[in-house]
């Protein structure tokens, strides 16, 4: 079986005015993580996978593979050196219209903006006003705006942060950027593998069919272009895909796709474009890493979603 951590951040909480629910680890928490991996895992690459799923070939007992999103900077500048170090592998997953660019991810934007703004009267959004004058609130009108967000078409979705980071005044503070391509390049040299996590990181099922395909295709020619060669890999922006999307993917050659959904994969007959992940976050205590890397959690997790999602209907 394999297993498939998906991290994103790795810096201390409130090093940066970036959106904290992208915080995956410390960097000693982190570091506690990859020395746990390195001794009692078999960490392997993202083409030892392709290889392995594509033919349907066994992979070493208790597999792992990590994989970061989005491509912040604080992986070249904490995690990388602390997987080095350990001579593990790792795919980080690029949204290739952000390195070099100046533009912020969406919830970063949302956040520096809303968090840091001097504004204190409530801010109008389609939710109702909501508050800004105290922490709490603002912490809470992030969260909500942030749902709600997710729940538009892409390009709609987009005009209402522009028009709630205006309202705020902001962003009046950086947040933290993509790595540039320079970065990456070197990143690449030393044996980081780079994929496809689309061009702008929309919800693929947010947007029309043909942006969808461009999103591929143009994500892999940008790393072609850049880095020289790419595997014909992608990650799903936000875990979001449908049969249409799938059918996209297959359309455009794409050999294997991950989710952000909970659970191990059997290489011998997982969907390809359906392979599942396990989340790290700011609240995976070393204790809680080791449990998660057990298959009977791993299911148990997939239980408490659907309850969850239940829940919220």
């Amino acid at each position: 079986m394999l297993r498939i951590l998906t991290y994103h951040r790795v810096t201390e909480p409130g090093s940066d005015p970036g959106n904290p629910s992208v915080l995956s680890a410390t960097p000693a928490g982190f570091a506690r993580q990859v020395a746990y991996l390195a001794t009692h895992y078999a960490v392997i690459s993202l083409q030892d996978v392709l290889h392995a799923v594509s033919r349907r070939r066994r992979l070493p007992r208790r597999a792992v593979l990590i994989t970061f999103d989005d491509a912040y900077r604080d992986f070249a500048e904490v995690a990388w050196p602390i997987l080095r170090g350990h001579r593990l592998p790792v795919t980080l997953f690029v949204p290739t219209a952000f390195p070099g660019a100046p533009e912020m991810f969406w919830w970063d934007r949302l956040y520096a903006a809303i968090g840091y703004t001097a504004r204190v009267s409530p801010v109008d959004t389609p939710l109702g006003r909501l508050g800004l004058e105290t922490a709490e609130e603002r912490v809470a009108t992030i969260r909500r705006i942030q749902q709600y967000v997710k729940t538009l078409p892409h390009a709609e979705a987009m005009t209402l942060v522009d028009r709630l980071c205006q309202q705020c005044g902001g962003p009046r503070v950086d947040a933290p950027k993509a790595l540039s391509w320079d970065e990456l390049r070197e990143l690449a040299s030393q044996g980081v593998t780079l994929a496809s996590h689309t061009r702008t990181h929309p919800l693929l099922t947010r947007v029309p069919l043909d942006q969808v395909r461009a999103e591929i295709r143009d994500s892999l020619q940008d790393l072609r272009r850049e880095i020289g060669s790419v595997l014909p890999i992608a990650a799903y922006p936000g875990g979001a895909y449908d049969r249409a999307v799938l059918q996209v993917l297959q359309e455009e050659g794409i050999k294997l796709a991950f989710t952000t959904e909970d659970g191990v994969n059997d290489p011998l007959a997982a969907d390809p474009l359906r392979l599942r992940r396990t989340g790290i976050t700011l609240r995976t205590s070393q204790a809680v890493f080791r449990l998660r890397l057990q298959p009977w959690i791993a299911q148990l997790d997939r239980w408490r979603h659907r309850r969850s999602a239940m829940r919220t209907v």
